[in-house]
């Protein structure tokens, strides 16, 4: 079907000269102009409002057509229980289409469920079962009160053995335990012949539930074939083909950039540069701010657009930029032999990725050859600069293992927030994380499964607009700073330049000042931007 295409009301804007790498990106200001479109269009629906007061996540796409640009303009999922509406890019595939097959099959499983409910409802134990337990229960303490009766019998053991009384003691013992087993399958026969149709409507529902199970699965594998991708080369490829041999997540190809880039290419429109951004509150796990630009996940869409974005002159990824300058920046400012203490710059990985990134590891083992150990005793996020505890033994490895493991090392991290905060502000900030599975590697609040995560703040100084603030983690998880500063439970001000949790900038603006531990103590100014 034909798409809207926006006009853009734009001037002086310089059209980029390659597309946006979707994963990392500064949102152009033609997409920043269309996104504001956007917006002011949500405003004229207050039927929508409850709905994008809960959060939902859209995106636009700028698009060239003769001489003309234009933008197309998407939501993530359902928007008002609809999958179409006439502003927005349809989805790759309608599920929601009147007719088709999986509202057809998915009634048919719904149906199911309704049928297993009923059943469920109706199994109830024998109440024979209750009266069984009661005589068991008294028959063992009969048994109980018996058995401490022949063991004060036994106190006087030549006594029985003249009068034969220790056999008769053991027969009685013999005797009791079998009238047991006799009891209790007395009982159960009972029972048995009580619960026939208990045991038909049980036998019901495991049938009814592999049936649910098959067709399910069934219509799962069905719906995943229907998600069939373009890209520029005008090659398709249908999901399972892009995330064989996994399976693809639920809701894969509903998001925004799949659904834009699919609108563009079966309309012959050419993709310019593409946004995501937040609308409304942020779930109470996951972190989003209302107006903030998001890079496409990665559990769900990295797939997909690897296969979507071939055939466009696609932006570098900025992450693997300045690679020689990355190595140069990482200082060794002391070594002993057994230790070693860095300075990472901002844009460095701690350990190798997946991708062909320079990563601190790698580089440290080029410069200290002699080193024997693991190295790397601990992480800084990649985007987080400072200092770095390198083990050059195996030994001085456990021993640093062991100091972090009873929390005897102390971190003192700086960071700047987006916002102003009162001077001399301190608490400690307790959320519980978990990963979020689905868009790794986004750190998740969890107060059910999270892990727990304490971090202690004090605000020190307000610079042009900004807190600079002093972090001291109690506990070490993946991302803790970074959420705590940003969750609205938490400080609900992120750190300048977060990409995941804030807005965007030239660099994260988080450093890992201090270190002290035993009789060391450390301090880097080095890559200290704050």
């Amino acid at each position: 079907m034909a798409v809207t295409v926006h006009p853009l009301s734009v001037k002086e804007v310089s059209v980029p000269k390659q597309f946006t790498y979707p994963f990392c990106y500064e949102p152009h200001p033609l997409c920043v102009a269309a996104a504001d479109e956007v917006r002011r269009y949500l405003a004229q629906h207050p039927e929508w409002h409850d709905e994008l007061q809960r959060g939902k996540m859209f995106g636009v796409l700028i698009v060239k057509m003769a001489n003309e640009l234009g933008f197309l303009a998407a939501f993530s999922g359902t928007l008002d229980g609809k999958t179409q509406h006439e502003y927005f890019v349809p989805p790759v595939f309608d599920l929601m289409a009147p007719g088709c097959y999986f509202q057809e099959e998915e009634a048919a499983i719904s149906c199911i469920n309704r049928q297993i409910a009923a059943l469920q409802s109706t199994l109830q134990p024998s109440p024979l079962r209750e009266k069984m337990s009661e005589e068991l229960s008294a028959y063992r303490e009969q048994m109980r009160q018996h058995k401490a009766e022949r063991d004060v019998l036994r106190q006087n053991a030549s006594h029985l053995k003249e009068e034969g009384r220790e056999e008769q003691l053991v027969r009685q013992s013999q005797f009791e335990k079998a009238e047991y087993r006799r009891l209790k399958l007395s009982w159960e026969e009972r029972i048995a012949a009580d619960e026939v149709s208990l045991r038909e409507a049980q036998h019901q529902i495991e049938l009814l539930q592999q049936e649910r199970h098959e067709r399910s699965i069934a219509l799962q594998q069905w719906l995943f074939q229907q998600f069939v991708f373009l890209n520029a080369l005008g090659d398709e490829k249908a999901l399972p083909d892009l995330f064989r041999p996994a399976i693809p997540p639920s809701g894969a190809g509903e998001c925004c950039a799949p659904r834009l880039l699919q609108a563009a290419y079966r309309n012959g429109l050419q993709p310019l540069c593409m946004a995501e951004f937040w609308v409304g509150v942020s779930p109470s796990d996951e972190l989003r701010i209302d107006g903030h630009y998001y890079p496409a996940c990665n559990s769900k869409c990295r797939p997909i657009l690897r296969h979507m974005l071939k055939g466009l002159d696609v932006e570098p990824n900025p992450l693997l930029a300045d690679r020689e300058k990355l190595l140069s920046q990482l200082y060794i400012i002391y070594n002993d032999g057994e230790l070693a203490v860095v300075s990472k710059p901002a844009g460095l990985l701690s350990v190798p990725g997946k991708d062909d990134q320079p990563n601190a590891r790698d580089a440290l083992k080029s410069a200290i050859p002699s080193a024997k150990g693991p190295l790397i005793v601990h992480r800084l996020d990649m985007e987080t600069s400072g200092l770095m505890l390198i083990a050059l033994t195996e030994q001085k490895y456990h021993e640093l293992q062991d100091l972090f493991l009873h929390r005897r090392i102390r971190k003192v991290y700086h960071a700047l927030l987006e916002r102003e905060m009162p001077k001399g502000q301190e608490g400690t900030i307790s959320l519980p994380l978990r990963p979020d599975f689905d868009d790794r590697p986004r750190q998740m609040v969890d107060k059910q499964h999270g892990k727990p995560a304490e971090t202690h703040y004090r605000v020190l100084d307000n610079r042009d607009g900004h807190a600079l603030l002093e972090l001291r983690p109690i506990t070490g998880r993946t991302h803790q700073l970074r959420v705590h500063c940003a969750h609205p439970l938490g400080l609900n001000n992120p750190i300048v330049g977060d990409r995941l949790y804030g807005r965007p900038a030239g660099r994260l603006m988080l450093h890992a000042y201090a270190i002290t531990f035993e009789d060391h103590s450390f301090t880097d100014t080095m890559n200290c931007v704050l």
